[in-house]
């Protein structure tokens, strides 16, 4: 797609390269024009349209050649026939399009409204990259100043983000600039000599800036503006370093009474948090906690909600044992500038600090490996090492509190590792609403299996399991279908071979979506475990309980990518990616410019399968027992080569495997389970994967069901900071298993997991506002509703930064519920209004002997529920009552009375009397 660059260089003088649709929006202007400007702001009366053309190569004079405003429209070329423009008050129009016969067409648009436009490009019915593009319409006399660029709109985190101000005839009056976000940003000023002003800062994390603009103490026009920026490309990795006060208590525990302890610390100023327990070999309680503020602390110890003896406990904190990031003492000349593949080392000095964790994070262009080690003399040496030149931020923190100087921007130069990179970004619109009693589906593709092995249950949010048929929609693409009975989040359960496929449990939301967002985007498939050079690698995306937003994959790697997208529009897509070279490749999914759960994606792309795609895979067992041999075989079909097999366990542990040649052709692979749960065998044929490796098989008895496990809480919904709080994780019924719960966000969180009765207690204190994800995992499976996403409000307790994580892992056992071990199936979760039914009818007044005395029911507005009749007389109970249902929760009741007399007829709808009920009838 070109664009019409030679009349750009006619105008502004330049050569450069030419650009594309990716780079900028073009601005078209008629050559008889002498001078013109560009401009976020700076407008006349009559509207004008601005777009972005920051990144075009202008000569050296700038954007300043002379500031006169002229009327102009803006015109897009790009390969297309759709294109659509939304107006500020949100009606639609429609652009001018004209062919201009060589490969590209012209929108043209005359703008009838003042402020943000968005224009809407379709290429085949998908968003063209970068479709929409914002652009801007105002009416500003000349004689303002004005500012525009794109630090004003956006930007990228340890990138500079630059803008102009222009101060042509204004006048005189002093100018100031000001930029505030989730981290400081360095500005710097260039006077270009020509009534502009060249501005430059540089965010170091991703989040919305305000920048300020003043010119004689007043906002100028549109400031202060808000630019998002985003750590768009760049990595992180992080390390934490621990160092707390440890107390002894006095009170003797035993190991298995430790278990089901917590213990909380409350300073002087009330701040309360959850401190760690252990048992010393003196068979006394220790604590360990990080102190915050010196003065008498109290200690409570509880076993199932009750203190224990001598508990809560107070102990005194010096002023000597209280981390002060202050003291810190930061030296070297890495915090400054660094080279790439090499160790870049500063010294950190804690010794005079107090007690406190120390926590370090280094993001940039690439993800730098770190390093720690203790001295003798108690000063930690950290090195770094990154592949990539540019910016980094390092952000340094001690008892939750920056070090002085952090976050340091360090510039890294030397070569990288010339790793490529490609990026697509789609549309995704809102998934249709589903609603009670309509067909719901959910699409998977599973290249490979047949759907005799699928196995699909859906659980409402009552609580009932139903299965749920599964159809084969084309060749390795597969639906769910399902008829829900009530509105609410539902659970689907997709199983392969009785083991959860990637992205399982899934959440379905029946009725309006109650959240949205990218932490409710899944995404799972062997494209995202493993690929192969040189073909297609698959995985799928699921955007629907996410509602609508952008969607943007990126893939880096050893060489670039051919990424292709396919929409089901259902709220699900497929992805498919294809790289020449082997190697590892990051693969990033983002949904409005936030990563996903557990994006980016480590996948090892391996050379061409060769040879590999003839061996077959025989006998192989459908389950295995601990500590007995369990054997599979493999026919080579005449493929040349070696044969390689590792089994990797449920911990993470790697053990080889056997391997026999039997008969020619045929080998015998055999291996030793040493534990119970899902193991995964990979098959390697001259070190390549086989078509079917990894295996997946099942040891022993694992029941544990991430669809089972659910969290309630007030942990889960709005927190305050200081304040401790806590949430259930209830394992009931869900088999044991691994829980690791993480929190991510703004602070750091101390954070324990306790032994209930109903599965688990998670108690955690933030320490700064801002929006908190808590991933729930059970067996590496998040659970239904994870990440949960919590905001936390009030006072700011330890300095932001990068964003912070905490966890903690739990090996669980098996709980049973109480309402388990009674018989009988489990009643649906009803949502209805008694008050919504409505009856009439003679036999609600005076009935007569021996005949049918009628009344009806209509309980259509009042939701979904049982109803129940019911008419008592002198003697008892009535001889004869039927009830009839006539269709969309319409009744029609009668009944026969045999003795003379007053009666009660009692109609509920559920457990609630409907209007009237009870009824008096004399007979």
């Amino acid at each position: 797609m070109a664009f019409m660059s030679g009349l750009w260089n006619s105008i502004v003088g330049c050569n450069d390269k030419e650009s594309d649709w990716s780079e900028v929006a073009t601005l078209y202007l008629d050559q008889r024009l002498k001078y013109f400007s560009v401009s976020e702001i700076d407008k006349e009366v009559a509207p004008i349209v601005f777009a972005e053309a920051h990144r075009i190569a202008f000569n050296k004079t700038g954007l300043g050649l002379s500031y006169t405003p002229l009327n102009f429209v803006t015109i897009f070329h790009i390969d297309t026939r759709k294109a659509e423009v939304r107006m500020p008050s949100g009606h639609i129009d429609q652009p001018v399009i004209e062919d201009n016969r060589d490969g590209t067409v012209s929108i043209k648009y005359d703008p009838r409204e003042e402020g943000v436009h968005e224009l809407y490009v379709k290429y085949n019915g998908e968003h063209v990259q970068g479709s929409p593009y914002k652009f801007h319409v105002d009416s500003i006399q000349s004689g303002y100043v004005t500012a525009y660029g794109p630090g004003l709109v956006s930007g990228v985190s340890g990138e500079p983000s630059q803008f102009t101000i222009s101060t042509k005839g204004a006048g005189s009056g002093g100018l100031s600039m000001a930029v505030e976000g989730p981290s400081k940003a360095e500005i710097t000023c260039h006077d270009n000599k020509d009534g502009t002003v060249a501005v430059s800062y540089l965010p170091t994390a991703p989040g919305e800036y305000k920048v300020s603009v003043r010119f004689g103490d007043k906002h100028i026009k549109g400031s202060p503006f808000t630019a998002k920026v985003t750590g768009e490309g760049r990595k992180r990795n992080q390390i934490s370093v621990g160092s707390c006060s440890e107390v002894t208590l006095p009170g003797k525990v035993s190991d298995n009474d430790i278990r089901s302890l917590n213990a909380s610390i409350q300073a002087p100023s009330g701040l309360e948090e959850p401190c760690f327990l252990k048992r010393l070999p003196s068979g006394n309680i220790g604590i360990s906690f990080t102190p915050r503020e010196a003065g008498q602390h109290i200690v409570s110890v509880k076993k199932l909600g009750v203190h224990i003896q001598n508990s809560p406990f107070n102990i005194t904190v010096l002023d000597q044992e209280v981390g002060d990031a202050k003291k810190v003492k930061v030296s070297g000349t890495a915090l400054k500038e660094g080279k790439t593949h090499s160790e870049n080392t500063f010294s950190v000095d804690t010794r005079n600090a107090g007690y406190g964790g120390l926590s370090l994070s280094i993001e940039g262009p690439s993800k730098a490996e770190i390093q720690c080690a203790d001295s003798k003399d108690g000063v930690l040496a950290i090195s770094y090492k990154p592949t990539e030149p540019g910016y980094y931020i390092v952000n340094l923190k001690f008892a939750d509190h920056h070090v002085e100087g952090s976050p340091f921007t360090v510039k890294v130069s030397g070569e990288g590792s010339n790793r490529q990179r490609e990026k697509i970004q789609r549309q995704r619109d809102p998934a249709p609403l589903t609603e009670v009693g309509t067909n719901c589906k959910l699409t998977f593709k599973m290249p490979g299996i047949t759907s005799f092995d699928l196995a699909a249950t859906v659980t409402s949010p009552g609580g009932v399991s139903e299965d749920a048929e599964i159809q084969e929609v084309e060749d390795g693409l597969y639906s769910v279908h399902f008829v829900p009975k009530e509105l609410g989040v539902h659970t689907v359960s997709v199983k392969y071979r009785e083991i959860h496929i990637p992205g399982s449990p899934f959440q379905f939301t029946v009725g309006p979506l109650r959240d949205s967002g990218a932490h409710l985007v899944k995404a799972g498939g062997a494209g995202l475990e493993r690929g192969e050079a040189g073909r297609f690698n698959e995985f799928n995306v699921w955007t629907r309980e996410a509602g609508a937003g952008q969607l943007a994959i990126s893939l880096e790697g050893p060489s670039k990518a051919e990424i292709d997208f396919k929409d089901r529009k259902d709220g699900s897509c497929d992805v498919s990616y294809k790289v020449d070279e082997p190697g590892e490749y990051r693969i990033g999914l983002k949904f409005n410019e936030q990563h996903i759960p557990d994006s980016p994606f480590k996948v090892y792309i391996s050379p061409a399968v060769g040879d590999a795609h003839l061996l077959e895979v025989a006998q192989f067992p459908d389950s295995a027992q601990v500590d007995k041999p369990t054997q599979f075989y493999i026919r080579l079909n005449g493929a040349k080569g070696s044969l390689d097999g590792r089994v990797i366990s449920p911990s993470g542990k790697t053990d080889d495997c056997f391997i026999q040649n039997i008969d020619g052709d045929q080998y015998s692979i055999r291996f030793m389970p040493r534990e119970n749960g899902v193991h995964n065998i990979n098959v390697k044929f001259n070190g390549v994967h086989i078509p079917a490796s990894p295996l997946r098989i099942k040891v022993g008895k694992d029941d544990a069901d991430p669809a089972a496990v659910h969290a309630h809480g007030p942990g889960l919904g709005a927190v305050k900071t200081g304040a401790k709080t806590d949430l259930i994780i209830d394992t009931c019924n869900a088999g044991a298993g691994i829980l690791a719960v993480t929190m991510d966000g703004p602070s750091r969180v101390a954070m324990d997991c306790t032994d209930v009765e109903e599965g688990y207690k998670v108690r955690y204190t933030p320490l700064s506002p801002g929006f908190y994800y808590l991933s729930i995992k059970y067996n590496g499976h998040h659970i239904v509703g994870s990440p949960f996403k919590i905001e936390a409000t009030g006072e700011n307790l330890a300095e932001i930064g990068a964003q912070e994580t905490s966890s903690v892992t739990v090996e669980t056992v098996q709980k049973v519920s109480k309402s388990a071990q009674k018989q009988g199936p489990i009643l649906p979760h009803f949502k209805s209004d008694a008050s919504k039914v409505t009856s009439k009818g003679m036999g609600l007044k005076k009935a007569y002997l021996n005949k049918h005395n009628q009344f009806t029911v209509h309980a259509g507005d009042a939701g979904n529920n049982i109803l129940y009749v019911g008419i008592y007389g002198p003697k008892g109970p009535c001889d004869e009552v039927q009830l009839k249902h006539k269709g969309k929760n319409n009744y029609e009741c009668w009944y026969v009375v045999r003795d003379r007399g007053e009666y009660i007829v009692i109609v509920k709808w559920g457990d609630e009397h409907i209007p009237g009920s009870p009824y008096k009838v004399e007979v």
